[in-house]
């Protein structure tokens, strides 16, 4: 299991969870199913989890982890953005927990051909489901300059943005950029130079911008936060590992916009919109690792972990 993925906050996402015998529960984040092996095993004997996860890789290993518990795991082919409609489908109207666990797997990382990562050569891809869009290459050499550079900035949070869009036009210019270390290459050559180590790799904010774009990761995780609490019972917990600060920036906002209810201009003397509170956030700061995980799984550093409960019905 630990090749396949190692997943963080494993005992922190439980506990908020409170997992419990007979409940429903979704896991958007499938992965390898580490999460789920422990969700089916705090909710024994007949807790039931719906997984999903659009990487055909990690439903196969996760049927593999979760086979001993038969038929009380369902898995799913899909993004958790759609869960609205797998629920529909499936005929099931509320559950009594989610789990998002956002960001990249251990596994696409580690496999050189997925093109996540670029500290390994290989095709330019980075797609989470192989079968459907443009690939990173796509955008890379479709999009304009102007393009390029919003999405490295917006979504890399990147100030060298121009800098590395640019370069990027001009080098596609000459010659493809097929791999994740020409891209790395050409990133890297088009930002200043600085002394010492840097904290980071130059081409780290890029490549997740990328990622981000080709997989439409923030606009799906609006949607999943919309729909998951629509589908929550009441006492329901949806619970949210994110690694970077556009993510965890978005969660927040809606469980607390969700706490709130009210969405009317501050200076209305009176409530016009008619929009009560339904969620109560349990997390006012987000869980993150311990220095023990981190050493074990240096990955886990930036994860965050945020839950919010249900308090009642979404809508007016």
């Amino acid at each position: 299991m630990e090749v396949f993925h190692k997943p963080v906050l494993v005992a922190e996402a439980i506990a908020s969870l409170q997992c419990r015998a007979g409940a429903v529960y979704l896991d958007g984040t499938l992965g390898g199913g580490g999460h789920a092996f422990e969700i089916l095993r705090n909710s024994s004997p007949d807790g039931c989890l719906i997984g999903i996860d659009s990487d055909g890789d990690a439903l196969r290993e996760a049927e593999k982890h979760l086979a001993p518990f038969g038929d009380r795991a369902i898995l799913v082919k899909g993004n958790f953005a759609d869960m609205e409609t797998i629920l529909s489908g499936m005929k099931i109207e509320k559950v009594e927990g989610i789990l998002l666990d956002l960001g990249v797997s251990s596994h696409q990382l580690d496999t050189a051909e997925r093109g996540f990562s670029f500290t390994l050569d290989a095709p330019l891809d980075m797609r989470m489901d192989r079968d459907r869009g443009p690939s990173a290459y796509d955008l890379v050499h479709t999009l304009s300059g102007e393009e390029i550079e919003g999405i490295i900035r917006k979504f890399g949070e990147e100030r060298m943005a121009r800098r590395i869009a640019r370069a990027i036009v001009a080098r596609r210019a000459l010659s493809p950029i097929r791999t994740t270390g020409d891209l790395a290459s050409v990133v890297t050559g088009a930002m200043p130079k600085v002394r010492g180590p840097a904290r980071i790799h130059p081409a780290t904010r890029t490549f997740q911008a990328l990622r981000i774009a080709v997989n439409d990761e923030l606009a799906g995780l609006q949607r999943a936060l919309t729909d998951g609490m629509e589908h929550l019972k009441p006492g329901g917990r949806f619970c949210v590992i994110s690694f970077h600060s556009l993510e965890d920036r978005i969660v927040k906002n809606a469980f607390r916009a969700a706490e709130k209810g009210c969405f009317c201009p501050p200076d209305l003397p009176v409530c016009a919109c008619g929009r009560k509170p339904t969620m109560n956030v349990v997390t006012r700061r987000p869980v993150v690792p311990g220095e023990a995980e981190i050493q074990d799984n240096p990955r886990a550093r930036s994860a965050k972990l945020r839950t919010a409960e249900r308090i009642g019905p979404c809508r007016p």
